[in-house]
Order: C-alpha cells, then sequence, then structure tokens
C-alpha cells in the first residue's frame, strides 16, 4: 500500500529509473501476491525470497542478500517504508555501502521497546538521510532524537494515496453480500501483535468479549497466518465465535472497512486508514505510534481490558463514536511530494 503510488509516481518522471526489491518477508498469498495484483504493481525486479523465521533469521537474510544486490546494481538511493525487519535490514545494507536511505513513514514512536517495530523505527531513522514523517509528532520525536531540520520532510500519509485511489473500486466488490452483512451493521476485526496472540491468557481474555460483542453486533474477523497459528496452538485449532475469514486482499479488505460501524484492531496502518475514512476505531493496544488518529482522527486507545472494551463499543453503538478529522496533508498527494523531495535532494548530490 505504501510503495505502489511511490511505485507510480517515481516511472512516470524521466529523472528516476526505479528497481522494486520484494524481501519476501510476508509470504502468504492473501498478504502478499494479491497486494501486487489488487494495487496494479508490476512483478518486483528482484524477489529475495527471505520468507518466514526469527526476527534475526529474516534481518540478516535480508541484510546480506541486499548487501549483494546494492554492490552489483549500485543505486543512487535506497527507498524504504514502514517499520518491518526488511525495512531496516535493508536501509543497513545501503548505509554501510555508503548509499543514501529515504525512510518514508519516519518518527513515528509507539515509546514501548518491547514493541520490535520500534526498535526497527528507531534504527532505521538514525541511519536515513531523509526522513518523510506523517504527523507533526513525527518531526517532534526526531528532532529530540537529535536528527538534522534538513534531513526532516513532513509529506503526508502514503497510505492514504493508496486508500483514495482505490476506495471507488473497494466500493464495487460483492464483498459484504458474500460475507452477509450490511453497511454499518458489523464491527471489523483484524488481531495479530504477539502481545495480543502469542500469550494464551491474552487471546483468551480478548476472544472472550469480541465473542460478547458479536453477540450485539457481527463481527467479521479475517485470520491472520500468525493467528490462525496462535488458534492451532493455544485453541486446538477451536474458532473464535465471530465471522471469521480467510487473509483478505487489499480492496476486500478496504470495502469492510470502508462501511464498518466501527473497527476493533491492533494494526497501525488501520488507525490511520479509519481516521481518513472517517469510521470509529478501537485499538487493542496501550499506546499508538500514530497519535494524531487519537488526538485528531477517530481512534480510542482501549488496551485489552474487558470493561474498556465493552464501554467504547457500546458508546459507538449508542452513536457516541468519535468523529475526528482528516489530518493535514492526508490529501491523497503524498507520493508527488516525497518524489519532488527526492528529486532535488540527488540532483543535488550529483
Amino acid at each position: 500500500m505504501k510503495i505502489a503510488p511511490l511505485l507510480r509516481e517515481l516511472r512516470a518522471r524521466d529523472r528516476f529509473e526505479p528497481a522494486l526489491v520484494h524481501s519476501g518477508q510476508h509470504y502468504d498469498p492473501a498478504m502478499s501476491e494479491s497486494f501486487f495484483r489488487d494495487l496494479g504493481i508490476p512483478p518486483p525486479d528482484v524477489n529475495l525470497e527471505v520468507g518466514s523465521g526469527s526476527h534475526g533469521e529474516q534481518t540478516a537474510l535480508v541484510l546480506s542478500r541486499m548487501e549483494k544486490l546494492l554492490v552489483e546494481r549500485r543505486p543512487d538511493a535506497v527507498l524504504v517504508v514502514g517499520d518491518v525487519n526488511s525495512t531496516l535490514a535493508a536501509a543497513l545494507a545501503a548505509v554501510k555501502l555508503r548509499i543514501p536511505v529515504a525512510h518514508v513513514e519516519a518518527g513515528l514512536r509507539s515509546f514501548d521497546r518491547d514493541m520490535p517495530e520500534e526498535i526497527n523505527r528507531l534504527l532505521t531513522d538514525t541511519i536515513s538521510d531523509w526522513l518523510f514523517t506523517t504527523e507533526s509528532a513525527g518531526d517532534e520525536n526526531l528532532r529530540r532524537e537529535g536528527v538534522a531540520e534538513k534531513r526532516i520532510f513532513r509529506v503526508g500519509n502514503i497510505m492514504i494515496d493508496t486508500l483514495f485511489a482505490n476506495l471507488d473500486r473497494a466500493r464495487a466488490l460483492d464483498t459484504l453480500d458474500r460475507l452477509d452483512v450490511q453497511p454499518g451493521e458489523y464491527a471489523l476485526l483484524t488481531l495479530h501483535r504477539p502481545s495480543n496472540v502469542d500469550d494464551p491468557a491474552q487471546l483468551r481474555r480478548l476472544f472472550g468479549v469480541l465473542e460478547e460483542i458479536h453477540a450485539t453486533i457481527p463481527v467479521v474477523f479475517p485470520v491472520h497466518p500468525r493467528t490462525a497459528a496462535a488458534i492451532r496452538t493455544h485453541r486446538g485449532g477451536v474458532q473464535p465465535l465471530l465471522r471469521t475469514t480467510e487473509p483478505l486482499g487489499y480492496l476486500e479488505f478496504l470495502r469492510l472497512m470502508a462501511d464498518a460501524r466501527l473497527v476493533l484492531t491492533d494494526s497501525g496502518g488501520i488507525q490511520e486508514e479509519t481516521t481518513a475514512l472517517g469510521v470509529p476505531c478501537l485499538t487493542l493496544r496501550e499506546n499508538t505510534e500514530r497519535p494524531i488518529t487519537v488526538h485528531e482522527g477517530t481512534n480510542t486507545i482501549v488496551g485489552s481490558d474487558p470493561v474498556t472494551i465493552r464501554a467504547e463499543v457500546a458508546k459507538i453503538l449508542d452513536g457516541k463514536g468519535k468523529a475526528g478529522r482528516r489530518p493535514e496533508l492526508w490529501d491523497g498527494h503524498t507520493a508527488p511530494r516525497i518524489v519532488d523531495v527526492l528529486e532535488r535532494e540527488l540532483e543535488g548530490r550529483a
């Protein structure tokens, strides 16, 4: 979702010859291949085929294979997005070869170092040359960490470029009919973070309250591969009493999100997308690296406490959910702003 608009914009300008590298970190077809298809992204120029593994294994494989690729191709810059292991590893490979790095979605901080993504964010920002931020809190975090002002560029949210570009296509799908739900009459759930699904007691507590909510309003739950594995391990494969589905592609999930009464999630990106769509969001975490979704958007942090979750769901069902507003620069034109900066900065280094 972050690469699609950037790749289109880069290819539209004569100055650039972009090469797309897919780490293979997300290897489930519905979590990877369908996104290329749905978003019109051409096949990657290179697939590193890293696959699953521990944090150390994934990071090491991407670092090793990216290093070989960069030595061979010697690009003018490496652009990385987000906060996954591939982001950090690719940035490390580039910076050690003295190739400048651009980081899209820089400056986001949950201030929770138990989250693997937080470590990836901190380290990637430290070694990147150009830091593209989505909100003012990101700018402030980077300044506080000693990043020079000339390296910080607030450009808006690249995820919203993709959302706006695909919303009409998503609304044309029959996803709601196939799942037998009506617009505004269901909740949508995503759950995949280790802190929620790897602890049997935590998973049981969350599923308990979610099943209660499902008795009031249908809860549609596309099951992430990580969560499916946890269900097999911790529940003997017994599915929660929710409206479960296989993982969905980007367009089908966007269709569900756009017309949901509310969304419950532990994902960072979904907090942003619901804010752009004006859909109330309850985040099943104790913190967020995207505070603007709480201060200006539709997001409420509820953690894993069943009492809090029940109360906030009841508010939304009573018509008292957050209306929010769309933040500045979340306008669907972030990719051109990023590429403008890269064009100017790279010209200055020529």
